[in-house]
């Protein structure tokens, strides 16, 4: 696969395999049930007829190949390998259709395959991969087995690639320890809303599946005992294979946001019993997925967004209980952050919050976690906080050396018999809640330190932290190193100018202000530093009314701090986003420019020199048109990845040079504390 022009990476290759396996999957399955339906002396239904099924197309002999494959596969209409013409395989199984009175494999099938299309350029490459996975044995159990191990690695590595656009896998240890703390029964109903692959999914169902010993429990297993929500289309497809590799027969996953329902709607026949889930952290929402909240219960930090959604769905009567990854920011953040959380102790039980050590979910992200647990036999009384430590002698947790499972045995030990440890302890719920005269909620602070350890910030030795310094020189001397040549290259001299007027379009549409909305605002940071929140108001705090809606990607111009490096890329934690009139929006096209590089390039003073050129005074404002007559350099889209990756790459490196100076005050305390111990003083 990596010599097709059209896969141009392990996220453009893994959806590739997934279909190809999924497919082959379900003709061994059907050949199962086929077998079974004789045997009873009944007829069977197939999910695909022929001559879309795998057998029909794919087999080795005489199988379709080069071009003829992918106008099979593709084609609206096309000569089928019976000779007739008909649709093509995707347009077929787009179109398969279940029995209204209950979810069958053809549902799955056909919402895997809506928003599908093969990136493969070579029919030929395609056909050697097809013959491929034709020897593989899907009837087999033992190479399912194999196959399924082999299938979450694949996962976990596609999750590494996708680090960087806030997809973090969650590592299998936290999630088999959320399930075994949160122990399922057989015949209740598991709920990720926010599935991602379906790990949570999977999982759970292995928990659920020791307990389903009969043919009776196996089909109480079966029907709906796992339930997901996952609105991206590469991950959606993944759960599905995912599950069904994991012998779930037809996964019940909704490829719609999970959100977009309004909270007060939510009746008892969508509660389920529990949920276990890592929401996304950050804010990507439109405007419309917030007006399902309560006004005052609206924010750009999806997370809580869920956590609401989580709280809404739990059966009520003490049958509920939930399992959720937080970052620290949940746990500390004001204002409707702080209600938030007031709600959750004030009408569920949250019983219990394991603090997890840094690093466990690197190298995605260095954002401490916790896991919190609650239930709705609330409300809240006491909350058990434990401090899951580090193994002996480590110093961090690495793709290489991770977290695992064991290391939660002690946890998992206190968790039936809680009593107050050196990494163990309680508070009182009453006092958490602080309001104001008027009784609002003014702050809501879970964020409480081990009592036994408070004030201790480095535990390591001055040895230990001398390596890690050195640890960092030396990264930073490697990516200094290959970020040096192409800065050398004579090429990066020679590329062609564009004027903006070719590659941006000045959007103009304003918006309506409803008085009784919470709006976001955002602003520009001047020196070009980008695009910040602003505040958030009442729309009738607005005092002009005539606004525009930001959306991610766009570039943004304040019409007179532009002089002065006012503008940016709007990025997608301000989606949504409004801005007055004296802002200017322009969409890119990015089929010749990338956001990112133009956000570089208008960082640089050649950007603001053409700026400076017009107008004589502080206020001077400038006019859409003066932005699109700017010339800026334009290499290839490729080109400009390549600039893209070095400068992310500096960026962050300098956050890592800053942190060197943490690293150096924590050497001089623990080594003043090293020869002073030491001497016994």
């Amino acid at each position: 696969m990596r010599k097709d022009k059209g896969l141009n990476g392990d996220l453009d290759r893994l959806p590739m395999l997934t279909w190809i396996m999924f497919l082959k999957f379900l003709d061994d399955v059907e050949r199962i049930e086929e077998t079974r339906a004789e045997l009873a002396g009944r007829a069977y239904r197939p999910v695909v007829d022929a001559p879309w099924r795998w057998r029909d197309w794919a087999a080795p002999t005489g199988g379709l190949t080069g071009p003829d494959l992918l106008a099979f596969l593709t084609a609206e209409e096309t000569v089928l390998p019976d000779g007739a013409t008909g649709p093509g395989l995707f347009v077929y199984l787009r179109g398969l259709r279940g029995d209204d009175r209950r979810r069958e494999r053809r549902d799955v099938v056909a919402t895997v395959f809506r928003g599908f299309s093969n990136r493969m350029e070579s029919g030929y490459l395609l056909r050697d991969v097809i013959d491929l996975i034709d020897a593989i044995r899907f009837d087999s159990s033992e190479e399912t087995h194999v196959l399924g191990r082999l299938y979450e690695t694949l996962l976990r590595e596609m999750r590494d690639a996708a680090g960087d656009s806030g997809e973090f896998y969650t590592p299998r240890p936290v999630v088999r320890f959320m399930v075994e703390a949160t122990a399922p029964n057989l015949g209740e109903t598991v709920l990720d809303p926010a599935c991602g692959t379906g790990g949570f999914l999977v999982e759970a169902f292995t928990h659920l599946e020791r307990q389903a010993n009969t043919v009776e429990k196996r089909a109480v297993l079966q029907n709906g005992g796992v339930r997901g929500g996952e609105a991206k289309p590469l991950p959606f497809l993944l759960a599905q294979m995912n599950l069904l590799l994991h012998g779930v027969d037809a996964p019940h996953v909704d490829p719609d946001n999970s959100l977009r329902f309004r909270l007060a709607e939510i009746g008892e026949d969508e509660r389920v019993e529990v949920v276990l889930t890592n929401p996304p952290f950050g804010g990507e929402e439109e405007r419309g997925i917030l007006s399902n909240f309560p006004e005052d219960r609206r924010t750009a930090e999806t997370a809580l967004l869920f956590l609401q959604l989580i709280m809404r769905r739990l059966k009520r009567g003490g049958r509920g209980r939930a399992a959720v990854v937080v970052p620290n920011g949940t746990l500390f953040g004001a204002g409707v952050s702080a209600r938030i959380k007031a709600d959750l102790l004030e009408r569920f039980n949250l019983h219990t919050i394991v603090r997890l050590p840094e690093g466990v979910f690197a190298p995605y992200t260095d954002i401490p976690t916790n896991l919190i647990f609650f239930d709705t036999t609330g409300p809240t009384r006491e909350v058990w906080y434990y401090e899951q430590p580090r193994p002996e002698g480590r110093k961090k947790y690495t793709k290489t050396a991770p977290l695992r499972y064991d290391e939660f045995a002690g946890c998992l030990a206190w968790w039936s018999d809680r009593t107050e440890t050196d990494r163990a302890w309680k508070v009182k719920a009453k006092g958490l809640i602080r309001r104001d005269a008027d009784g609002r909620v003014t702050a809501c602070n879970l964020d409480l330190k081990n009592p036994r350890t408070a004030g201790v910030t480095d535990h390591r030795s001055p040895a230990e932290i001398v390596d890690s310094i050195i640890a960092k020189e030396r990264r930073i001397l490697a990516i200094m190193d290959a970020i040096k040549a192409p800065l050398a290259e004579d090429s990066m001299m020679a590329w062609p100018t564009v004027r903006l007027g070719e590659v941006l379009s000045h959007r103009k549409e304003f918006i309506t202000i409803e008085p009784d909305e919470v709006y976001s605002r955002c602003r520009v940071r001047t020196s070009a530093r980008g695009i910040v929140l602003r505040d958030r108001v009442l729309g009738s705090h607005i005092k002009t009314k005539k606004q525009q809606v930001c959306r991610v990607g766009e570039f943004l111009v304040a019409e007179i701090d532009a002089k002065v490096g006012g503008y940016g890329i709007v990025p997608p934690d301000l989606a949504g986003a409004i801005v007055s009139s004296h802002y200017f929006l322009f969409e890119i096209d990015e089929r010749r420019l990338l956001g990112d590089f133009l956000g570089w390039y208008c960082r640089t003073p050649f950007f603001l020199e053409q700026i400076n050129a017009r107008g004589s005074t502080n206020y001077a404002a400038i006019r859409p048109a003066q932005v699109l007559s700017y010339t800026i350099p334009c290499p290839s889209v490729d080109e400009q990845r390549t600039v893209i990756d070095k400068l992310d790459r500096i960026s962050s490196q300098a956050k890592d040079s800053a942190s060197l100076i943490e690293e150096f005050d924590s050497l001089m305390h623990a080594t003043l504390n090293e020869f002073f111990q030491a001497s016994g003083h």
